[in-house]
């Protein structure tokens, strides 16, 4: 006679790797968008100083 044994550990497993995921997207996402709101109040001047230009910012957020 075999046994069969019934877990949900497996899917516990899968449910915390999927918030762990999400929760590292949108922390991602929200130091982005905060990287990008300090840039864009610097001056052309400022950022300049530091080696970038405007068009820069969208890139540099992302981490690219």
């Amino acid at each position: 006679m075999s046994a069969v044994e019934m877990s949900c550990n497996h899917a516990a497993g899968s449910l915390g790797q999927v918030f762990a995921r999400v929760t590292e997207m949108i922390t991602a996402w929200n130091d982005a968008r905060i990287t990008r709101r300090e840039l864009n109040a610097l001056t052309d001047r400022e950022l300049s100083d530091i080696g970038l230009a405007r068009g820069d910012i969208e890139r540099v957020a992302r981490g690219a």
